[in-house]
């Protein structure tokens, strides 16, 4: 039994230390978005997730007794992830126009984030396992398996050369195509008019002469 407890703390111990350095490994991203003064292709969408996730967690482990490692770092990931969210839309652009799978670039998936995920759902595993209770060890079979498909994702797109996808503006269409301006004035002064000089005959009639006017 001693043994028991002696490993749910110590799983429960790494598991909040490991999901600590996950609430922080996007903190780079955020001061380079403080810096730009833009979010440019950053989600938000991870980071709402994850604080719906923080905030059930928070509520089962209230639920729960003898919880108090969900509760101490769920906490701080609420707290964490607001102030994300609320960075990412003071900066943040009314579209998005750039993706990972659509510019084929990993510079919007940091692989330390990726990282820490897996490991934080490896030991977030074990520590429900140690509990016995499916309802924290299961969903981070899930969070292991989405963590090593984003490490690969990021193998497979890490030197590939980046591509920009803009937005299809017909305005900026535009400027893909040669303009031809013509200066109507100009060519007015260029050109000669010639108009056939006619005459009248004595029968009244009117006879074409040979002689134009050139205005």
């Amino acid at each position: 039994m001693a043994l028991h407890l002696s490993w749910v703390f110590v799983f429960g111990i790494l598991g909040n230390a490991v999901s600590f350095m996950v609430s922080l490994a996007p903190l780079p991203t955020f001061y380079q978005i403080y810096k730009k003064k833009t979010s440019e292709g950053f989600q938000s969408i991870p980071y709402v997730v994850s604080l719906f996730s923080a905030m059930l967690w928070i509520y089962y482990a209230l639920l729960k007794k003898d919880a108090i490692f969900l509760i101490t770092i769920n906490t701080f990931c609420v707290f964490i992830q607001t102030f994300y969210i609320v960075t990412y839309f003071y900066y943040g652009p009314k579209k998005e126009k750039r993706k990972v799978i659509k510019t084929k670039s990993v510079e919007y998936m940091p692989f330390t984030l990726s990282v820490f995920l897996t490991l934080g759902a490896v030991m977030w595993f074990f520590y429900g396992l140690c509990l016995k209770d499916m309802n924290v060890a299961v969903p981070n079979i899930l969070g292991f398996i989405f963590g090593v498909l984003q490490m690969i994702l990021y193998a497979v797109y890490k030197n590939h050369p980046k591509k920009t996808v803009e937005e299809s503006d017909p305005k900026l269409q535009l400027s893909d195509h040669p303009v031809v301006v013509v200066d109507v004035a100009k060519l007015g002064s260029d050109v000669n008019a010639v108009i056939p000089n006619s005459t009248k005959s004595n029968n009244g009639g009117r006879t074409e002469g040979n002689a134009f006017n050139k205005v």
